[in-house]
């Protein structure tokens, strides 16, 4: 059995946020807000949630809601239109089952990941599933997927993944009507999805964009010129600079 430690809420349109401050004084820490859906769909609240949002102190991600069947180039192109480019936001692509037509399939996910992080940086993509992935993976150790943070989706108390993943990185445990508590979230009104993270908020924080941290710079060395000579007695000359 799993104890959920709820850290991150998801959120969209549908959502009706009410204050920031209780969000972040309920112990949440980052939101995951709905940017776009298919081809053209872009949420209407996901701009304007933004910037208040990270003035309260939480950090902040995008979801884009994927349709299989349809050009892969496209959906990215929606996605970053709304999202943009930068090194604070996480990026997340949610593959799950399409109520309004087909599912992406596991190779129309491998390409929008491709393209996306082509924009973004390797490895930063953060995939949502849940039954959806292990459905389209099956029982395979699939190393391009499990090379990307998994977030789980499944509303119980022994999450499990996939077997391209050791672990989950977020788990989305409840929808704030199934699933184990807490549920829902102060500051927000309805249903919320609800994320549990393992680790603390400081390493939620640090983890949250995905990018590596560039390696420390080499310090240079200084070149330096050392002549030795003896003839009776040592003569060593450094620089220029001569002791006998």
């Amino acid at each position: 059995m799993t104890i959920p430690s709820r850290k991150v809420i998801d959120i969209s349109h549908h959502n009706t946020v009410l204050s920031w401050d209780d969000v972040v004084a309920a112990g949440i820490v980052g939101v995951i807000h709905k940017a776009t859906e298919g081809l053209t769909y872009q949420d209407p609240q996901y701009l304007p949630r933004c910037a208040p949002a990270m003035r309260a102190g939480l950090v902040w991600g995008a979801y884009h809601f994927a349709h299989g069947g349809e050009s892969i180039q496209g959906q990215v192109d929606n996605f970053l239109s709304v999202v943009g480019v930068d090194a604070e936001t996480a990026y997340c692509l949610d593959w799950e089952s399409n109520p309004s037509g087909p599912t992406m399939t596991a190779a129309e996910a491998r390409e929008f990941i491709e393209l996306l992080e082509a924009r973004i940086g390797e490895g930063r993509c953060i995939i949502y599933s849940g039954n959806t992935c292990k459905e389209a993976l099956g029982s395979a150790d699939n190393a391009f997927f499990g090379a990307r943070r998994l977030w789980l989706a499944q509303y119980g108390t022994s999450p499990t993944c996939q077997a391209s993943w050791d672990d989950w990185w977020l788990w989305q445990y409840s929808d704030g009507n199934v699933g184990p508590g807490p549920q829902g979230c102060p500051g927000v009104d309805g249903d919320v999805d609800t994320n549990s993270y393992a680790g603390s908020d400081d390493q939620l924080r640090a983890e949250w964009p995905g990018l590596v941290p560039a390696p420390e710079p080499v310090p240079e060395t200084a070149e330096v010129d050392i002549t030795i000579s003896v003839k009776g007695n040592a003569i060593i000359t450094i620089n220029g600079q001569t002791w006998e």
